[in-house]
């Protein structure tokens, strides 16, 4: 099993390294325990207080990153 909040948080570490996304504040794994709209996300919040939802449900490490790089 992968932990995806630790895939976040070295991905988070790695996008604000970079010009385009120095203002990421966060990069947060979420599974709801309430049904809705996704079964998991990522929340990706700006320093500017803008923030992202981006659908990761039944993605494996990898494409949860292929995922968040397709929508930051």
């Amino acid at each position: 099993m992968e932990d995806k909040q630790k895939i976040c948080d070295l991905l988070l570490a790695t996008l604000q390294a970079t010009r385009l996304c120095s203002d990421l504040k966060s990069l947060t794994y979420v599974t709801p325990k309430q049904p809705n709209r996704y079964d998991s996300y990522v929340e990706a919040r700006f320093t500017s207080g803008g923030k992202r939802i981006i659908n990761t449900s039944v993605d494996s490490g990898f494409a949860m990153i292929r995922d968040i790089m397709d929508h930051i």
